[in-house]
C-alpha cells in the first residue's frame, strides 16, 4: 500500500483557497488612493497556515497591503487568516505591523 504525505491535504486545501480567493477577490481604494486588494494576501496563506517562513513575494504583497489590513480582517474571505496565530510571525518576518483593530 502506498503511503501519502500528511501535507498533501494541507497543500490541496491551500491551493483550493488560493483559487477561490483569486476568483472572488475585489479591490477597494482607500482615501489616500492605496488600492486595497485582499487577494494579494493569498501570497502569504501557505506561510500563515503552515508556519513556514514567508517568501519575498509574500512580504512585498503584505507590505503593500499594510494600510488595508484592519479593513481586510473583516473580509469574509481573508479575515480569518489574518486572525490565525501564524499571521503574527509572518507580519513580523516581513516587517509589517500586525493589525490590532478595534
Amino acid at each position: 500500500m502506498e503511503k501519502t504525505s500528511p501535507y498533501i491535504g494541507l497543500r490541496l486545501f491551500t491551493v483550493a483557497v488560493i483559487v477561490m480567493l483569486l476568483s472572488a477577490g475585489h479591490q477597494q481604494v482607500t482615501g489616500s488612493q492605496i488600492t486595497c486588494d485582499p487577494v494579494q494576501l493569498s501570497w502569504c496563506l501557505q506561510s500563515i497556515v503552515s508556519y513556514l517562513p514567508p517568501t519575498k513575494e509574500c512580504c512585498q504583497k503584505l507590505k503593500a497591503q499594510e494600510p488595508c489590513l484592519c479593513q481586510e480582517t473583516s473580509n469574509p474571505t481573508f479575515g480569518g487568516y489574518l486572525l490565525l496565530p501564524g499571521a503574527q510571525p509572518v507580519c513580523a518576518a516581513c516587517n509589517v505591523t500586525y493589525p490590532y483593530c478595534h
